[in-house]
C-alpha cells in the first residue's frame, strides 16, 4: 500500500495544488492514503476547521499541525470535534484536541501521530518520553506514522533512531525545505528529515520575498504575506507491506508547476 506524505501546505496556493495533485494521484491509483501537514493552511499561519474540512474533501485522510497550531483562534473551541485533525501529542496536559488517531483508509487502518520538537522551538513536553507513553497504548498490528514537526535535523534524526523498529515511519515537517536523506533505518523504520513545502516556490518558504528581505536587511518588522505564482507539492511516497505493516520504501516526491504557468 502506498501512502502520500505531504509537506507543510501554505495558504490558498498550497491548498489549490494539494487538491489538484492528490486528485490525480488517487484517480491514477498511485496512492491509497494521504497524510498532510496543514499548519500553514490559513494564510500561512494555522488552520481553521473549515479549511481542514476542505483538505479532507481534497483527499487528505489525516491533517497534522505543529507550532502554529493555534495561529487561528477559532480553532481552539472546535478542534476536539474533528478527530482527523491532530495537534502535537506533547503539548501540555489539558490542551484541546488530540495528537494521535487511528483511521480507516482505502489501504486499511493507519495510526498517525503528530509530534513537536523542542530545539529552537517554543516550549513543549519531551517528545521522546511522549512517544514512549503513547506507544504503550497503540495497536501493534497497525502501521504507525509519525509527523515530527521540528527545526533541528539532529533532533529529527535522533527521533528516527529512537523509534526505529517501533513505528513504520518518521517524517519531518516544519522547515519547508525537502531533504535528500530518505531511507529505511536499520530496524525497519522509514525516515526522512523533512518533506518540504506545498505552496508557491518563487518565495521565501512560501512568503513574499521583499518583506522577508526587508526584515533580514533592516531588522524592521514586516508583514509576511503568502506569495503568489506557480506552486510545488513536496513530500514522499511511503510503500508499506500490507500484511506486516513494515515499510518497504520511502521515496521523495515533488510536483512543480512550470515557472511561467498561469495560476
Amino acid at each position: 500500500m502506498k501512502i502520500l506524505l505531504v509537506g507543510d501546505i501554505v495558504g490558498g496556493p498550497g491548498r489549490r495544488i494539494f487538491k489538484e495533485v492528490v486528485r490525480r494521484l488517487r484517480d491514477e491509483g498511485e496512492v491509497q492514503a494521504v497524510i498532510a501537514n496543514g499548519e500553514n493552511a490559513a494564510a500561512g499561519n494555522g488552520i481553521t476547521l473549515a479549511l481542514a474540512e476542505e483538505l479532507f474533501k481534497s483527499g487528505a485522510d489525516v491533517v497534522t499541525l505543529g507550532d502554529h497550531a493555534w495561529g487561528q483562534r477559532e480553532l481552539e473551541p472546535s478542534i476536539s470535534g474533528e478527530k482527523r485533525l491532530l495537534r502535537p501529542v506533547n503539548f501540555p496536559p489539558g490542551v484541546p484536541g488530540q495528537g494521535c488517531v487511528t483511521v480507516q483508509t482505502a489501504c486499511g487502518p493507519l495510526a498517525v501521530v503528530n509530534l513537536l520538537g523542542r530545539v529552537f522551538m517554543n516550549p513543549a513536553d519531551c517528545p521522546f518520553r511522549a512517544m514512549d507513553a503513547l506507544l504503550k497504548g497503540l495497536p501493534r498490528n497497525v502501521p504507525i506514522l509519525v509527523d515530527f514537526h521540528a527545526e533541528a535535523t539532529s533532533e529529527k534524526i535522533a527521533m528516527g533512531h529512537y523509534l526505529d523498529g517501533r513505528v513504520t515511519a518518521v517524517f519531518g515537517t516544519h522547515t519547508h525545505v525537502q531533504t535528500s536523506d530518505a531511507l529505511i533505518l536499520p530496524k525497519g523504520t522509514a525516515y526522512i528529515s523533512d518533506l518540504g513545502m506545498t505552496g508557491p516556490y518563487q518565495s521565501v518558504i512560501g512568503r513574499e520575498i521583499e518583506p522577508v528581505l526587508k526584515k533580514f536587511t533592516s531588522g524592521m518588522p514586516s508583514k509576511f504575506e503568502v506569495a503568489k505564482g506557480p506552486c510545488v507539492l513536496e513530500g514522499a511516497i511511503l510503500d508499506v507491506e500490507r500484511a506486516t505493516g513494515r515499510a518497504v520504501s520511502i521515496t521523495p516526491y515533488r510536483f512543480r508547476e512550470p515557472a511561467g504557468a498561469q495560476v
